[in-house]
């Protein structure tokens, strides 16, 4: 499913995050939301996208903005990777992909000739009103996070 749009209802979901908690999106109304789905826990990639929302929580605060990482990584696994870069924000374990589909991010990914099914880097803004303001798809990991805050000044 690709077809979310900006200015549409961002689809709920509440997820066990890291150190047994949990979160729900519609909780969160009244602030503006970063959802950034990523392929897996200590990787290059996706260690460097969450340690730049890290270094750029304080400017995201400023701003009445939460951060939340999603990946069908385990609770157990979000945990380590907490832990190991002191991240300042949660991450929410997709284990079944149910959230994943909804926001269109699961999806048949080719490596050397090989296909199979994984997480497609994305991050969506989600405004104080629960619309989404904002769809990055396909995220290339430099720069993205400069990318975000811009449009987050631009909506807030």
């Amino acid at each position: 499913m690709d077809d979310l749009n900006i200015g549409d209802q961002a689809p709920d979901f509440t997820l066990p995050t890291d150190n047994n908690g949990e979160i729900t999106l519609s909780d969160l109304k009244g602030e503006n939301v970063i959802v950034y789905f990523y392929p897996k826990d200590l990787t290059p990639g996706c260690t460097t996208q969450s340690c730049d929302f890290r270094d750029a929580m304080p400017k995201f605060e400023k701003l009445n903005t939460r951060v939340i990482g999603i990946s069908k990584c385990s609770v157990t696994k979000h945990d380590k990777f907490k832990a190991k870069y002191d991240f300042n924000f949660p991450l929410a374990s997709d284990e079944n992909s149910d959230t994943c589909e909804r926001y269109g991010v699961w999806k048949e990914k080719n490596m050397y000739g090989r296909k199979y099914m994984g997480i497609e880097r994305s991050t969506f803004l989600i405004d104080q009103h629960g619309k989404i303001a904002a769809i990055w798809r396909k995220v290339k990991v430099k720069n993205h996070v400069d990318e975000v805050y811009k449009k987050l000044k631009e909506i807030s």
